[in-house]
């Protein structure tokens, strides 16, 4: 078996991001809510972000209801737009984050960084580990006066983003300084298990 690690800085970043509207009746609440919406996605326009990089990711009304009495009693109507709103260079990420909270956004449920080209670091790791595990079989039969005489068969087990997105919470409006966002290091992993046989 090989292991591998790459790390890499991240070059793109995903803000999910939602408007949350409350109104008596469920048409109010959903006007509401579209008007919150329309400003929160002309600030993200009016700071550079393309309308193909803003994608709608989830919508619903519902009534919220409390109990008193041991009865339900029926309160407002509540409508949630959330979006996903890639971001480039990721140095914008906190200005953006601003931005839109500034232009209504009442949550930022999540914060994701990747890479645009995820595809070469993977093929990277998987080369890594394999010779990773060619190393460790050259040893072991070297610890045996053998040595290796071809690979019958390699396994790729593992592939995997080991970076979590970062959750964040925004209630009402923030003060107008930019967010500090951190992205660190990406972490691609890979592990093979390689057949041999030896003479």
């Amino acid at each position: 078996t090989g292991e591998a690690i790459v790390r890499r800085a991240p070059d793109v970043a995903y803000l999910t991001l939602a408007v949350e509207s409350r109104a008596r009746s469920p048409r109010d609440a959903q006007r509401q809510n579209a008007d919150a919406m329309t400003a929160v996605q002309k600030r993200l326009a009016d700071a550079g972000i393309p309308k193909d990089a803003v994608r709608t990711i989830g919508y619903d009304i519902q009534q919220e209801f409390d109990f008193e009495g041991g009865k339900r009693v029926p309160r407002d109507f509540v409508a949630r737009n959330a979006i996903q709103v890639t971001v480039e260079p990721i140095e914008r990420t906190g200005e953006i984050i601003d931005a839109t909270v500034q232009g209504g956004a009442t949550s930022v449920s999540a914060v994701s960084f990747d890479l645009k080209n995820r595809a070469a670091a993977e093929r990277e790791a998987l080369r890594l580990a394999v010779a990773d595990a060619r190393a460790r079989a050259d040893a072991a039969a070297s610890g045996t006066g053998l040595r290796v005489d071809r690979v019958v068969k390699i396994e790729d087990d593992r592939q995997e983003r080991s970076v979590p997105p970062r959750p964040m919470a925004v209630m009402g409006r923030a003060a107008p300084v930019e967010t500090p966002v951190a992205p660190g290091l990406l972490e691609i992993r890979a592990s093979v298990t390689l057949t041999v046989s030896m003479k």
